[in-house]
């Protein structure tokens, strides 16, 4: 059994990853969606001061607390930069990262830094507009979604801080050199902002670079699929 530490997307939480854990379970893993401070369930507990480090010290706290060793951490879209810190502190506890169309942050980058510049000044835009200036408006899910999973998400998505994308990310031990596997979601718009980090894994030998036949939510649009890739990386 491997066990699967799942850092969420932006606007998101752990409940998006709902159809992945009956699906995980059936092949033998365990997979942990702890939600992120200020979104989902933790959304009252949203205030202007939440960063990145306060999402990398959510995780952290979840595998000390669980005592978790051995750990397949992912890190999806936005969280590719959570999941990065995580590594950098934990590494006595992680196995291997695995990256899906995340962002991928080198020493000193933001989210806000790894962004096409274009999208960036959308989100700054939309913080400074939103009704308390500090909370980037969620982003659009993508087209293939079905309505029924649309019914399901959309409500249930909410603003996010906009410390956690302006925040830089420091490493405190070094580059990282555990294991590192991206998945790339093949299914985009003319705005492909992950293209870069999956030819990054391949030109730099990582562990894996991983193609799926998916929009940018596998965990939504395909979890099947998703499960058994998973579950190959892990083996």
């Amino acid at each position: 059994m491997a066990t699967f530490v799942v850092c969420h997307g932006a606007w998101s939480a752990g409940w998006a990853w709902a159809k992945m854990h009956p699906l995980m379970s059936a092949r033998g893993h365990r997979l942990i969606t702890p939600t992120l401070t200020g979104l989902g369930e933790r959304a009252h507990l949203a205030r202007p001061d939440i960063d990145l480090e306060t999402h990398i010290a959510d995780i952290l706290g979840v595998l000390t607390y669980e005592d978790l060793n051995n750990v397949n951490l992912i890190g999806h879209s936005y969280s590719g930069m959570v999941a990065t810190g995580v590594a950098d502190r934990a590494r006595a506890r992680i196995t291997q990262l695995i990256y899906i169309d995340a962002f991928v942050p080198r020493d000193g980058e933001s989210a806000f830094d790894v962004l096409p510049e274009s999208v960036r000044a959308q989100r700054q835009a939309g913080a400074s507009s939103s009704a308390d200036g500090w909370r980037i408006p969620p982003g659009p899910m993508p087209p293939d979604t079905s309505p029924k999973d649309r019914a399901w998400c959309e409500p249930l998505r909410v603003p996010q801080p906009v410390k956690t994308f302006e925040q830089k990310l420091t490493f405190r031990n070094g580059p990282l050199t555990l294991s590192r596997h991206y998945i790339y979601c093949l299914r985009k718009s003319a705005d492909d902002r992950f293209r870069g980090f999956y030819e990054r894994a391949r030109s730099e030998g990582w562990a894996g670079a991983h193609e799926i036949d998916s929009s940018h939510n596998p965990h939504l649009t395909c979890p099947d699929v998703l499960a058994d890739l998973l579950g190959a990386i892990a083996r």
